[in-house]
Protein backbone atom coordinates (compact mmCIF):
# COMPACT_ATOMS: atom_id res chain seq x y z
CA UNK A 1 0.00 0.00 0.00
CA UNK A 2 1.40 3.37 -0.97
CA UNK A 3 1.20 6.10 1.61
CA UNK A 4 1.46 9.72 0.38
CA UNK A 5 3.39 10.79 3.48
CA UNK A 6 6.10 8.22 2.70
CA UNK A 7 6.67 9.76 -0.72
CA UNK A 8 6.69 13.25 0.78
CA UNK A 9 9.29 12.36 3.40
CA UNK A 10 11.48 10.59 0.87
CA UNK A 11 11.18 13.57 -1.49
CA UNK A 12 12.09 15.92 1.37
CA UNK A 13 15.09 13.79 2.15
CA UNK A 14 16.20 14.02 -1.47
CA UNK A 15 15.68 17.77 -1.65
CA UNK A 16 17.55 18.50 1.55
CA UNK A 17 20.59 16.57 0.37
CA UNK A 18 21.02 18.95 -2.56
CA UNK A 19 22.66 21.52 -0.26
CA UNK A 20 25.06 18.94 1.11
CA UNK A 21 25.92 17.76 -2.39
CA UNK A 22 26.63 21.32 -3.52
CA UNK A 23 28.78 21.98 -0.46
CA UNK A 24 30.67 18.74 -0.92
CA UNK A 25 31.33 19.39 -4.61
CA UNK A 26 33.03 22.65 -3.67
CA UNK A 27 35.68 20.73 -1.77
CA UNK A 28 38.60 19.97 -4.03
CA UNK A 29 40.79 18.20 -1.49
CA UNK A 30 41.69 14.72 -2.73
CA UNK A 31 41.00 13.35 0.74
CA UNK A 32 37.36 14.36 0.36
CA UNK A 33 36.80 12.22 -2.72
CA UNK A 34 35.71 9.23 -0.65
CA UNK A 35 33.23 11.40 1.24
CA UNK A 36 31.73 12.72 -1.98
CA UNK A 37 31.47 9.18 -3.32
CA UNK A 38 29.53 8.15 -0.21
CA UNK A 39 27.11 11.05 -0.76
CA UNK A 40 26.61 9.94 -4.36
CA UNK A 41 25.94 6.39 -3.19
CA UNK A 42 23.38 7.71 -0.70
CA UNK A 43 21.71 9.64 -3.51
CA UNK A 44 21.39 6.50 -5.63
CA UNK A 45 20.01 4.61 -2.66
CA UNK A 46 17.44 7.38 -2.03
CA UNK A 47 16.19 6.89 -5.58
CA UNK A 48 16.01 3.15 -4.97
CA UNK A 49 14.05 3.69 -1.73
CA UNK A 50 11.52 5.90 -3.56
CA UNK A 51 11.05 3.20 -6.20
CA UNK A 52 10.59 0.51 -3.57
CA UNK A 53 8.06 2.71 -1.74
CA UNK A 54 6.09 3.15 -4.96
CA UNK A 55 6.04 -0.61 -5.38
CA UNK A 56 4.93 -1.05 -1.78
CA UNK A 57 7.94 -3.16 -0.83
CA UNK A 58 8.09 -2.12 2.84
CA UNK A 59 10.91 -4.43 3.91
CA UNK A 60 13.16 -3.31 1.06
CA UNK A 61 12.41 0.37 1.79
CA UNK A 62 13.55 -0.12 5.37
CA UNK A 63 16.68 -2.00 4.32
CA UNK A 64 17.54 0.72 1.83
CA UNK A 65 16.97 3.48 4.41
CA UNK A 66 19.41 1.64 6.68
CA UNK A 67 21.95 1.56 3.86
CA UNK A 68 21.48 5.30 3.29
CA UNK A 69 22.21 5.89 6.98
CA UNK A 70 25.39 3.85 6.69
CA UNK A 71 26.55 5.95 3.73
CA UNK A 72 25.80 9.20 5.57
CA UNK A 73 27.80 8.07 8.59
CA UNK A 74 30.69 6.99 6.39
CA UNK A 75 30.57 10.31 4.53
CA UNK A 76 30.42 12.23 7.80
CA UNK A 77 33.55 10.46 9.06
CA UNK A 78 35.34 10.96 5.74
CA UNK A 79 34.52 14.69 5.67
CA UNK A 80 35.84 15.06 9.21
CA UNK A 81 39.01 13.21 8.22
CA UNK A 82 39.66 15.51 5.27
CA UNK A 83 39.06 18.67 7.27
CA UNK A 84 35.60 19.53 5.95
CA UNK A 85 33.91 19.58 9.33
CA UNK A 86 31.20 22.00 8.19
CA UNK A 87 29.94 19.48 5.64
CA UNK A 88 30.07 16.75 8.27
CA UNK A 89 27.90 18.92 10.49
CA UNK A 90 25.45 19.48 7.61
CA UNK A 91 25.02 15.72 7.36
CA UNK A 92 23.43 15.73 10.80
CA UNK A 93 20.31 17.28 9.31
CA UNK A 94 20.30 14.56 6.65
CA UNK A 95 20.46 11.93 9.37
CA UNK A 96 17.52 13.60 11.16
CA UNK A 97 15.49 13.51 7.92
CA UNK A 98 16.41 9.87 7.53
CA UNK A 99 15.12 9.09 11.02
CA UNK A 100 11.83 10.77 10.10
CA UNK A 101 11.60 8.71 6.91
CA UNK A 102 12.22 5.56 8.91
CA UNK A 103 9.56 6.52 11.43
CA UNK A 104 7.00 7.28 8.71
CA UNK A 105 7.76 3.98 7.01
CA UNK A 106 7.59 2.19 10.38
CA UNK A 107 11.11 0.83 10.00
CA UNK A 108 12.21 1.16 13.62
Amino acid sequence: MNHPMRHTVLAGLAASLIGVTLASSALAAPGCLDARRKIQEASALRYQARQEARLGNHDRVCDTLDEIGDRYHEAQDAFEDCGADIVAIDLRSELRELRVAKRVNRCD
